[in-house]
């Protein structure tokens, strides 16, 4: 953010009154001479946009932080392939990228993961860096209308017992936050005679560390809030299979219109 104060000379400056001018945030000065005026966290210009990395426990997924709000909603979307990820413009725009072979796309984040092949970061950043950047000057949308088919898992059902209410709490407010901090998630799937089967998504996903993270750090912590998880286990994404087919369903249907 940035804040212009009115005892401040710099508002007088020609230069900087054409470049509020041009931004169109003029009429904030005026109609409010006397107050702190905030731009707004997504006033990044395209030329300005300051993209941050973060390495993460996956050698093969990088963390992308464009510094404004990607999704107005706190869901996460996990793409495996440029089929499905029909949903999703930005994510398209990625998998064209030579060497990029999964895109997650959080609510202030994008991970991405590469092939194990000789491709190396350094090499695949400049193209990931312009991407993003001219994918949010042009002011498409990051999710098309049929994103709605993604549901958080952990959301409250009205048939889930008290034990399956607490498991999904504790990855709310413990779990899926540190998580994320490592450019992934954790998608809910089931709680059956003591198992607690969970989907990894983003980085988490073909992570050499992931198993040990499952066992030593998630199981370890469920099962000391909750006796009645006697183990954790990963899975697939279940409703990822069911979004792949629904993409694929609708693919088919969009290439018979394009046939007649």
């Amino acid at each position: 953010h940035y804040f212009i104060q009115s005892n401040l000379r710099l508002s007088k400056d020609p230069m900087f009154r054409k470049i509020i001018k041009d931004c169109k945030f003029l009429r904030n000065f005026h109609a409010f001479p006397n107050r702190t005026t905030k731009f707004p966290s997504s006033f990044l210009p395209c030329r300005g946009m300051f993209i941050q990395t973060q390495t993460t426990p996956n050698p093969n997924s990088l963390k992308f932080i464009p510094g404004i709000k990607i999704l107005d909603h706190m869901s996460t979307y996990d793409f495996e392939s440029i089929e499905s990820a029909r949903i999703s413009p930005l994510a398209r725009q990625l998998f064209k990228i030579e060497g990029v072979t999964r895109v997650f796309i959080a609510p202030d984040f994008i991970s991405i993961t590469k092939d194990d092949s000789d491709q190396i970061w350094n090499l695949m950043k400049p193209d990931i860096f312009a991407c993003i950047m001219d994918f949010f000057s042009s002011n498409q949308p990051v999710l098309l209308d049929e994103a709605s088919l993604t549901s958080d898992s952990t959301v409250i059902n009205a048939n889930d017992d008290e034990t399956t209410i607490m498991i999904k709490e504790l990855l709310d407010t413990r779990i899926r936050p540190t998580v994320m901090e490592d450019g992934g998630d954790i998608r809910f799937v089931s709680f059956e005679d003591g198992v607690v089967k969970l989907a990894l998504q983003g980085s988490c996903s073909g992570c050499p560390s992931s198993s040990v993270t499952l066992k030593n750090g998630i199981e370890n912590m469920m099962q000391f809030y909750i006796p009645e998880v006697i183990s954790v286990e990963a899975v697939d994404d279940e409703i990822s299979q069911l979004q792949n087919k629904v993409f694929e369903e609708v693919d088919d249907s969009l290439k018979k219109d394009d046939d007649r």
